[in-house]
């Protein structure tokens, strides 16, 4: 599996995904997927997606695409096809406003924590590829970040923020990281995802913020609707998010509030002008 994920140019975060749901399969079943039948695997996979959480909405998405997978390396395309189709998920991403975003900065207690969100917010970076970050891709002279290997193996470069960099230089000096730019508690080895992760849910809960399905990645979504409503381009923010496809980008028009005349409720002017 590692060899032919690399071969189909896929990340290592795939074969960890693939690997993790076939082994979970072969756990529950005591035996690998091969040996089972259509109506196991389709009891199996009805279990997940009878599940309401997101992660378990997760699971079954990629136990699909993991089984899909296995079942072709192995030779048996066929048993790919007995397989359910995963209809796309057409809900809008929780966007947090820039009052909120400024909130959630402020309060963790350690400085690496504040920087770290910040980070991610000023940048839209994924949280897999703020994790990989090491300290030579950021180019404090150019103010461009350098992220490599992105999803689907893509490099591409973002802008820095200015802002940043005075607390970014002051958090290096302190530190002293000698690989990547956030490293965990091993010097040399880079922040956990779920590091970064529990340091959101902690600086969420603690802001007060109560709105609903706030990860690390709301940062993201934050970052691309507000460069929208700031007046980039839609194909601009395509690139600096390193979506394929501009259809994946444009959901943020319908999340985004436009500058000038925006919509509103007719309550608003059934008493008089808006």
């Amino acid at each position: 599996m590692k060899q032919q994920v690399a071969i189909s140019n896929r990340s290592e975060s795939t074969l960890e995904s693939y690997s993790t749901r076939i082994a979970a399969v072969g756990l529950h079943f005591g035996c690998m997927p091969e040996h089972l039948g259509p109506e196991q695997i389709r009891d199996y996979l009805g279990e997940l997606a009878g599940l309401q959480a997101s992660p378990s909405r997760s699971s079954f998405k990629h136990t699909v695409y993991g089984l899909r997978f296995y079942f072709k390396l192995i030779g048996l395309k066929d048993r790919s096809v007995e397989l359910p189709s995963i209809r796309a998920n057409h809900k809008l991403p929780t966007v947090l406003s820039k009052a909120e975003c400024k909130l959630i900065f402020k309060t963790p207690h350690l400085l690496r924590h504040r920087l770290a969100l910040c980070f991610i917010y000023s940048t839209g970076l994924r949280v897999s590829e703020f994790s990989n970050l090491k300290i030579g891709d950021v180019d404090f002279d150019r103010m461009m970040v350098h992220v490599r290997a992105g999803k689907g193996r893509k490099d591409r470069y973002v802008p820095l923020s200015k802002l940043i960099i005075p607390g970014l230089k002051k958090y290096l000096l302190a530190e002293h990281p000698q690989k990547y730019l956030f490293e965990g508690m091993k010097p040399g080895m880079q922040y956990s995802t779920r590091g970064i992760q529990w340091v959101m849910r902690e600086s969420v809960t603690k802001s007060g913020i109560k709105k609903e399905n706030i990860c690390v990645h709301t940062l993201r979504h934050s970052y691309a609707t507000h460069l929208l409503e700031d007046g980039i381009d839609i194909v601009t923010i395509k690139n600096l998010l390193g979506h394929s496809n501009i259809v994946t980008t444009m959901i943020y028009l319908h999340v985004m509030q436009p500058k000038g005349k925006t919509s509103h409720s007719p309550l608003d002017t059934l008493y008089g002008k808006l």
